[in-house]
């Protein structure tokens, strides 16, 4: 079972918010085990992903928010407590490498929005140049992924994890997944018209 996460983000305050709205608290494991580690499930969860989220803090203290995608597993998971991606160049703002620079805390928001399933990572965010660590830029580039150079390596050193219910996920399938329900559907249609016109078959 995995504890850390809300063991973390259970705060006192946010228990007395829980109190005054729900006159109770949610259970927090008071001896949770430090990091929580991935389970399978999670493992194959995280690398079947195209995209992801991940929210950082500035300097100044502001939430940031910055959506990353890539081919499915460019986010990869290499131990029960540790991921990393490859990070190539953007819109070259680098908010989050900067902010990581002085807080390292960071919130990963996984979606799958075609199975309604969401997996949130908390934990601590290294940023490496890839010029400098090429075993890392290695490790961190799955087969058949991004043909652009690597600039940096974000290495993350996982704290906890947690599961959110399905409830109003909005049900969405990415093109590379239409044929598998769509296929079935088309050849069906076609099985039938050939049936009311033979003359269609040929």
């Amino acid at each position: 079972m995995a504890d850390m996460f809300l063991h973390t983000m259970l705060t006192p305050q946010v228990q007395e918010t829980q109190r005054h709205y729900y006159g109770r608290t949610c259970g927090v494991a008071q001896d949770a085990p430090l990091p929580d580690e991935l389970t399978d499930g999670e493992r194959e969860f995280i690398e079947s992903r195209n995209s992801f989220y991940i929210s950082c803090v500035t300097e100044d203290g502001w939430p940031y928010v910055q959506h990353r995608g890539g081919t499915r597993g460019f986010l990869r998971v290499t131990g029960p407590s540790q991921l990393m991606f490859a990070d190539y160049g953007g819109n070259r703002q680098l908010i989050t490498a900067g902010s990581l620079a002085v807080n390292s805390r960071v919130c990963l928001f996984l979606m799958d929005y075609a199975a309604r399933e969401r997996l949130k990572l908390l934990g601590h965010a290294s940023v490496f140049d890839a010029r400098q660590h090429p075993h890392l830029v290695v490790q961190s580039t799955p087969p058949g992924g991004h043909t652009a150079a690597v600039e940096r390596v974000m290495v993350l050193q996982l704290v906890g994890y947690d599961w959110n219910c399905s409830k109003f996920i909005p049900r969405l399938v990415a093109p590379d997944e239409l044929g598998p329900i769509v296929n079935p559907l088309k050849a069906r249609i076609a099985e039938l018209e050939a049936q009311l016109d033979p003359t269609r078959s040929s």
